[in-house]
Formats: structure tokens, sequence, C-alpha cells
């Protein structure tokens, strides 16, 4: 996978938004509801088809004052893939 050219975005059937209840942000979507942590919710907030994943790694690891996020990102937005959260 070549991280460089890659704008990850939700997929257009999923939703994400804060669920006070939850207490939580969560990924809606017709069949139901995904509660994320706050880790796959930072991430996928980034993800909006505008920005690089390179782009989205610096970001985060700026904002949390972090080094050496990517793999770990790779890996979620891989896996966000396989259940067609990301497109």
């Amino acid at each position: 996978m070549d991280t460089i050219v890659e704008h990850p975005r939700l997929a257009r059937l999923f939703r994400l938004q804060w669920e006070p209840v939850q207490d939580a942000y969560v990924l809606l979507y017709p069949e139901g509801m995904v509660k994320l942590n706050r880790s796959a919710a930072e991430i996928l907030k980034r993800c909006d088809g505008s920005r690089p994943l390179v782009e989205i790694v610096a970001q985060l690891e700026s904002a949390f004052g972090a080094t050496g996020l990517a793999s770990d990102v790779d890996a979620f937005i891989a896996d966000a893939r396989r259940h067609g959260w990301v497109v």
C-alpha cells in the first residue's frame, strides 16, 4: 500500500459523531453503530478524503506529542477498510 497517495475517507453509508450517552465517538450506519475508542475516533475524524495518510499520521503525532505512529495508523486504516468503514 502506498500511503503517500492514499486519501482515506469514510465510506458513504457511515457517519462519525459524538454520542453523549456512549460518552464516545461512534460510527453510525443503517444496520447499527460502532462505538470507537479515542484513538480510532481521532484517526477517523481526519479521514475526510482531503489529506494523504502521511499527513494524518503527522497531525496525530503532533497533536499527541508522539512519534512512530505510522504503522499503527496504517494497521487501523487497513482494518477499517476490511470493515468497509473507509475507502
